[in-house]
């Protein structure tokens, strides 16, 4: 059913509301037939798409409302999630940043909402890979990954002001008892430690440094790295 402009091809063009045979509605802009420019379309399975058209396709910049409470608002290209935009995750993550062919790629930012930690870095095919960062509440790892794993040489930064450097190591997970010596085992990565760096304080301009005290409690917080480490 149709209810709205025509040109004189009679073809739909202009402002129109429609509802296809799925049972799906759509209530917007019409070119020469095809959904082109703003509009609403609202699926039967509960999930809404609120933005730009381009023949019959999302393409332009747009929001889409999925079944499951998750949301996606940024670009579109070709019906896909392509560019740059905002994916809040049916858990409450969050991921900001580019898209390509509707998967996460290229630099982003995820937010864990439970733990409140975020991955700050490279991505490829919505996986976690390159350069990043992963931060958490008093620590952070800077390093690469791969498959949404730390791998190789990296260094964690503490917030009391000192770093542990190492590097991620490709290690065989342990098989139970009764398990299938046929099946193959999977790599897990694993953390080596190397070097602790001496305590840095930074102090700055216009301010005083921190007292013998202060830096000898800072000192001291640095002994229990390697173990906070490890637990990370």
């Amino acid at each position: 059913e149709y209810d709205g402009e025509r040109n004189s091809e009679g073809e739909r063009h202009g402002r129109g509301k429609a509802r296809l045979p799925s049972g799906d509605t759509y209530d917007g802009e019409y070119e020469h037939g095809f959904r082109s420019g703003r509009g609403t379309y609202r699926f039967r399975n509960g999930a809404c798409y609120i933005g730009e058209y381009l023949q019959n396709k999302k393409h332009g910049q747009g929001i889409f409302f999925y079944p499951d409470g998750s949301k996606y608002k940024g670009d579109w290209v070709n019906d896909q999630r392509h560019g740059y935009g905002e994916y809040t995750y049916a858990n409450g993550d969050t991921y900001t940043g580019e898209w390509f062919n509707h998967n996460r790629h290229g630099q982003g930012t995820y937010v864990y909402k439970d733990t409140g930690s975020k991955y700050v870095g490279g991505w490829v095919d919505g996986n976690q890979e390159g350069e990043a960062e992963l931060i958490h509440l008093n620590h952070r790892f800077k390093g690469k990954f791969w498959n949404g794993n730390p791998v190789g040489r990296g260094k964690y930064v503490f917030d009391i002001g000192c770093e542990q450097h190492g590097e991620y190591i490709q290690s065989e997970q342990e098989k139970g008892e009764g398990e299938e010596e046929e099946e193959p085992s999977f790599l897990v990565p694993k953390w080596k430690a190397s070097e602790i760096t001496k305590l840095t304080l930074w102090t700055p301009h216009g301010e005083n440094p921190p007292s013998p005290r202060e830096a000898s409690l800072a000192a001291a917080g640095a002994e229990a790295v390697e173990e906070r480490a490890a637990g990370a």
